[in-house]
């Protein structure tokens, strides 16, 4: 019996000694790594993931294809998380069970010119030293080289570098080239096929989850601000808007013309809550859906003229703007602020009503559907 518990004590003696290893995902300003990048680990030992600003995977590839999913691999599926947020983000935890390689890299935009692997996002667990065939510098130059073959399938730039407004006679950034791209989509058990709009650091479009993820925006209530100001969210995504004293909107603009509605060739497209009146005091409050259906930035503004322009105070809000190109959410509101003593002046298009869900391409951007009947006035 001594000799059969002292076995025993043995057979438990390596779990004892199992280290845990902490990686961040993504840097906490989105910047796209891994951090540390490689590691070494034997059987026993725990790998816990953590996911920061905006939406990475942990995913198995193997060192031949460093870009592509290994079948039956390690896939943590995407994990948004909203620009800013530093507590309770989501984790992922991957057993060790060897001392054999484990490659794995983001998949965020795979198989475009956007595609985090592809700027260098990779990771590994048991590496070749350096200098070794096998080794981490080899396994990043060979994603660096995918990311490199994709960036040459991108529509060239446009040719100037700034472009006016559309009032106001304001110089603002041209609008970021977008590519095309149509991917099949598996989650859970669920597969189909979709085309999106591809921008630099969009999101990918595959959703949180089949229904997907309820944005809660708080629109006014003793200030003139959309709480938060702006949301990352995916395909499914529902933004529920809960309105609060006095009386505010969601309206859809664009980003060179921010308190005006979105209009195409002259018609109305952006989508309108209209003006929601909440009493002092109030105790329930209006809310107003949409329905994201693309990765595309959008832009909307609370359209309230009364007694003066919100809109030209900075009530604006903005799903999905890349905070780390020009036309951020901060220049998106600067210029809605500049743009405010011209507006009086500029005539605005009649109304026009849509009745039912709305799903609207424009430029080859998939709008929002609206999830409730939506009448579209000034």
């Amino acid at each position: 019996m001594r000799l059969a518990s002292h076995l025993l004590g043995l057979a438990v003696l390596p779990l004892a000694f199992a280290v845990t290893y902490d990686i961040q995902v993504g840097g906490p300003n989105a910047e796209l790594v891994f951090s540390p990048e490689a590691i070494y680990a034997v059987a026993g030992d725990i790998v816990n993931f953590h996911f920061n600003p905006k939406n990475h995977s942990v995913t198995e590839s193997s060192f031949a294809s460093p870009c592509g999913p290994k079948p039956g691999g390690i896939d943590s599926g995407f994990m948004p998380v909203a620009i800013g947020s530093y507590e309770h983000n989501p984790t992922y935890t991957v057993h060790v069970n060897d001392t054999k390689p484990i490659w794995i890299y983001c998949k965020q935009a795979a198989g475009t010119a956007n595609s985090h692997c592809g700027k260098g996002m990779v990771f590994a667990i048991n590496c070749g030293p350096d200098g070794a065939p096998n080794s981490f510098t080899n396994f990043k130059a060979a994603a660096l080289a995918v990311g490199a073959s994709l960036a040459t399938q991108t529509v060239p730039p446009p040719a100037s570098t700034t472009w006016t407004a559309a009032y106001g006679g304001y110089t603002i950034p041209p609008p970021p080239t977008g590519v095309e791209v149509v991917k099949t989509i598996t989650l859970q058990s669920s597969t189909w096929a979709t085309t999106y709009t591809s921008y630099p650091n969009s999101p990918e479009p595959t959703p949180a989850a089949l229904a997907g993820v309820v944005h809660k925006v708080i629109v006014g209530g003793g200030k003139l601000v959309f709480d938060p100001p702006r949301i990352d969210a995916l395909p499914r995504d529902t933004v529920m808007f809960e309105f609060r004293a006095k009386s505010h909107s969601v309206t859809q603009s664009s980003f060179g013309d921010p308190c005006r509605r979105l209009t195409v060739n002259g018609a109305i497209i952006g989508f309108d809550s209209d003006l929601q009146p909440v009493a002092d005091g109030a105790t329930t409050f209006p809310v107003w859906n949409l329905t994201v259906t693309d990765t595309a930035p959008i832009w909307a503004y609370c359209k309230q003229q009364t007694p003066i322009s919100h809109c030209g105070q900075g009530m604006v809000f903005a799903i999905n703007s890349d905070e780390t190109g020009p036309r951020n959410f901060k220049a998106f509101t600067d210029l809605a602020k500049n743009l405010n003593g011209t507006r009086g002046a500029v005539s605005q298009p009649t109304g026009t009503t849509i009745s039912g869900a709305v799903s609207l391409r424009v430029g080859g951007v998939l709008a929002l559907a609206l999830t409730a009947v939506v009448t579209l006035l000034l």
